[in-house]
């Protein structure tokens, strides 16, 4: 079964990577990182950024996420960001999202010992 440490990696981790000027960037890893499985996922982010440096994001910035949990930290530094969010017109099975690059600072939930980031919450 995957752990919510490697769903994580899965849905947000895309390191080293760029979508550079390609619009079809959220389509092909949305498909390809299985979040278009049973439905389209409507919003999912990926971080261009090492794994360590997303890791560090756990022992940063402490604040609270959204459903009101206390177990969110936001990043020191701003990172290279890929939003992908699901175009009014897109039904499943084709699903079609829209590609935008941003610097932002993101906010993850972390649990667990080691205590790595499970949930993307938030970018600011």
């Amino acid at each position: 079964r995957e752990s919510p440490a490697m769903k994580f990696q899965r849905q947000h981790m895309d390191s080293g990577n760029s979508p550079g000027n390609n619009p079809n960037y959220c389509n092909q890893m949305m498909m390809r990182r299985k979040m278009t499985q049973g439905r389209c996922k409507p919003v999912n982010t990926f971080v261009h950024e090492s794994l360590e440096d997303v890791k560090a994001v756990c022992s940063q910035k402490n604040v609270l996420c959204k459903n009101g949990r206390t177990n969110c930290y936001e990043s020191n530094s701003t990172m290279h960001i890929t939003d992908c969010r699901q175009t009014g017109s897109s039904k499943y099975p084709n699903c079609a999202y829209k590609t935008s690059q941003k610097e932002k600072h993101i906010i993850v939930a972390c649990e667990g010992n080691p205590y790595v980031p499970v949930h993307f919450d938030n970018s600011v």
